[in-house]
């Protein structure tokens, strides 16, 4: 499977964005779908992710209640909704897939996408 991360840009705090993880291959359906993001000069940090089903998500705290992950399996796509956002949000989006999701550990993921930005104005 190949991943296309879309959707980043430059908005002002309180504002919103929806980022799309765009899918090529057909086991789409059955890959557990994680977004990481990277600021300059820290770490890989783990955002949020959604089983295959999509009856499983996680959401690290800094994002919890802010941020919503869904999925459109017959769009082979994963969507990111970012609400409220905040200039500590910003950062390099990434999504990743996998088949061994390992519950709010970020872990499980082999195949990633290329980054989108994401800037966050004060």
């Amino acid at each position: 499977v190949q991943l296309q991360a879309s959707g980043g840009g430059l908005v002002q705090a309180g504002g919103s964005l929806r980022l799309s993880c765009a899918a090529s291959g057909r086991t789409f359906s059955s890959l557990n779908i994680g977004w990481f993001r990277q600021a300059p000069g820290k770490e890989r940090e783990f955002v949020t992710d959604i089983s295959w089903s999509g009856g499983s998500t996680y959401y690290a705290d800094s994002v919890k209640g802010r941020f919503a992950i869904f999925r459109d399996n017959a769009k082979n796509t994963v969507y990111l909704q970012m609400n409220n956002l905040r200039p500590e949000d910003t950062a390099v989006y990434y999504c990743a897939a996998g088949n061994s999701r390992v519950y709010g550990s970020g872990r499980g993921y082999e195949t990633w996408g290329q980054g989108t930005q994401v800037t966050v104005s004060s």
